[in-house]
């Protein structure tokens, strides 16, 4: 009736990398080496708890019933954890305290097949805070580790030291995970995965479906059926250098209920909502990659979140993020597709997404991010640096396509310095501007040679814009997001130190090639930043100028989160935001409306002109001026049609 902890209980009783794992419980009545306290009865198979006993459970016990009355305690010896199954599924285990860690299973009755799992403590620490892990399946180097593993959660299929087919784990508990791979090599193929309730902390892992960790770790998810619903009940997350492969697999989170005491924070081992300060909502993101070096491949996926985010990116260094002809994105009406921050590669191609704000966050400093095609080219060269272990009959049978975005909001929102690449036939829909740049340095790259386009509905291609996140607030030593953002009023003093007139390295900078482009671009900064535009055998159609930025509302908190980036724009000569623009060999402009420029600098064979029917006029510092091929004005430039 005890828990066997050698490292396999096998059916043909050899242990082998391949050898069929079973849970080692026992059906019999409860065991007589449990600490029982007085007063309290165990019965048969029966396990009754009074209100106000502490009752200790030793080793692995099954039973029929379970009964804690209110103010009894049920809990495993020091240095190890309790998990409660009923029928298979993991249950009754709530968090004891808003921002704490430790879970306690409930008061109540639980009957049908009920297995007490005593297993030894898997404590992982993240920043200040140490997590007490329980989860189905815990893998490392050597296969599964039963004493550190629920067995009892793992229902079907079947469970090795080297993969795990056909499994089904469910919980509906807090903060139970399904399976957790530590520098292992392990494959989940065809695993369904139900978690329900809330989860605790999303950059450890604490109650996500899958996580894979440690540089040592390859893991590969194929088939996978995965369907979350609760506060930051992740479905995958990869971490600490692990490499994790997603293939042909469905992956669902559906937003929790907050604890009613929680308090939003950005202090990332508390934070279980997204910080409102990006436009957004929810309390669940669908996958996260943390750490260092870290991968995470979703191939022939679909990946959703109700809001927050779909593949998320946070913190660490030299992580890379990869999707390839996947579906992925939001269901509600606020989330991202992806996020990039610090160093970090964000590559999708071939790929859907529908967005409810955001194809791709760019928080920086130092970010790279790539939509594309899924060439045969680009995924081959993909599957040697990420390691993916793709054969040459599945390379084969990838088909080539487009990436294509619809987003609801904005296309791409900078919220931080980073480099952004749009070719190949990559469309991108969006009913606000396609790239909205809070005041960032940017290298924004689109080429439209294969067929690229930018559909913004809004007419706006461009928008720059102040940072408008208020930022957290200092309160009792943490940071909580209670800040407000207050448009500020008043012309802008001028910076007789900044040269509206030149290419600064701190510029938001865009080039666009071989692509005809319909729609408007803003630089609504205020403090010095130049918006400089670089066109290569391009047409653009619209207005390309200087201008005031206004909000449709003075104060936004986290009550009117959704105002974030929504701003008016009226044209105005530039004041520390020089609007420049290089209308290189083969490209033209058609002005659209009066526009404020601090430069212009045209190619012998580029064009300015008006639609047709009426006439553009260049004036440089008020003088009316010929537009003349080849030439470079500077000053401030003013285009007006009539």
């Amino acid at each position: 009736m005890t828990l066997i902890t050698r490292r396999s209980v096998l059916i043909a009783g050899t242990a082998t990398a391949g050898a069929v794992l079973v849970p080692a419980v026992s059906a019999t009545a409860a065991p007589t080496d449990l600490k029982s306290p007085k007063n309290t009865k165990t019965s048969g198979k029966r396990i009754s708890v009074g209100s106000g006993e502490t009752y200790t459970v030793s080793t692995t016990t099954r039973v029929s019933e379970l009964s804690i009355a209110a103010g009894g305690t049920i809990v495993a010896p020091d240095g190890s954890s309790l998990s409660l199954t009923v029928d298979g599924v993991e249950t009754g285990q709530l968090l004891t305290a808003t921002g704490g860690t430790a879970t306690l299973i409930q008061a109540g009755t639980y009957r049908g097949d009920v297995v007490l799992t005593v297993a030894a403590a898997n404590e992982v620490t993240y920043e200040t805070l140490t997590f007490p892990f329980r989860q189905a399946v815990y893998v490392d180097g050597d296969g599964v580790v039963t004493d550190k593993s629920v067995l009892a959660a793992v229902l079907g299929g079947k469970l090795t030291d080297a993969y795990a087919n056909n499994v089904s784990i469910t919980s509906t508990g807090e903060c139970f995970d399904g399976v957790y791979v530590q520098d292992a090599t392990y494959t989940l193929d065809r695993p369904s995965i139900s978690l329900t309730g809330n989860g605790r902390c999303d950059f450890a892992g604490y109650g996500a479906a899958v996580v894979g960790g440690g540089s040592a770790t390859t893991l590969v998810v194929a088939g996978a059926r995965i369907d979350n619903k609760g506060v930051v009940r992740t479905a995958v997350i990869a971490g600490g250098g692990a490499n994790v492969i997603v293939k042909d697999s469905v992956l669902r989170a559906r937003n929790g209920v907050l604890p009613a005491d929680y308090q939003a924070t950005v202090e990332t081992p508390y934070m279980e909502s997204v910080p409102w300060m990006l436009g957004l909502d929810g309390n669940v993101r669908a996958t996260n990659l943390i750490g260092k070096n870290s991968k995470a491949t979703y191939l022939n996926s679909t990946v959703f979140s109700e809001t927050w985010g779909a593949l998320s990116v946070e913190g660490g260094s030299g992580l890379k993020l990869t999707a390839i002809n996947s579906h992925f994105g939001n269901t509600g009406e606020y989330g991202y597709g992806t996020y990039a921050i610090g160093d970090a590669t964000v590559r999708v191609l071939g790929s859907r997404l529908d967005v409810g704000s955001y194809a791709t966050i760019i928080a920086g400093p130092a970010a790279v991010v790539h939509y594309g095609d899924s060439t045969r080219a680009a995924v081959s060269a993909l599957n040697t640096e990420l390691e993916l272990g793709l054969s040459k009959a599945e390379l084969a049978s990838i088909p080539a396509r487009n990436t294509v975005v619809n987003s609801g909001h904005f296309g791409y929102m900078f919220f931080g310095a980073g480099q952004l690449t749009l070719d190949g036939g990559t469309v991108i829909n969006s009913d606000r501007a396609t790239f909205l740049n809070k005041g960032q340095q940017t290298t924004i790259s689109v080429d439209g040679s294969q067929g690229a386009r930018l559909n913004p509905r809004d007419g706006i291609i461009l928008q720059m814009i102040e940072l408008d996140d208020p930022g957290p607030v200092n309160v009792n030593g943490k940071m909580m997001n209670i800040g407000v953002y207050t448009e500020p009023t008043g012309d802008p003093a001028k910076d007789t130190s900044f040269d509206p007139t030149a290419v600064h390295a701190t510029d938001g900078a865009a080039t666009f090639n071989s692509i005809a482009l319909k729609g408007d671009f803003y630089n609504g900064m205020r403090t010095g930043k130049n918006m400089v535009l670089t066109f290569e055998d391009a047409s653009v159609e619209g207005i390309i100028s200087a201008s005031k930025a206004e909000h449709r509302v003075s104060s936004i908190d986290a009550s009117t989160f959704y105002e974030l980036g929504i701003v008016t724009n009226t044209t105005q000569a530039a004041v520390n935001n020089g609007a420049i623009v290089r209308l290189n060999s083969g490209s033209t402009w058609t002005v659209t409306g009066t526009s404020y420029l601090t430069r212009l600098a045209l190619a012998a064979d580029a064009t300015v002109k008006a639609p047709r029917g009426k006439q553009v006029t260049l004036t440089v510092d008020r003088t009316a001026t010929a537009i003349t091929p080849g030439q470079t004005y500077t000053g401030a430039l003013t285009l007006t049609v009539a």
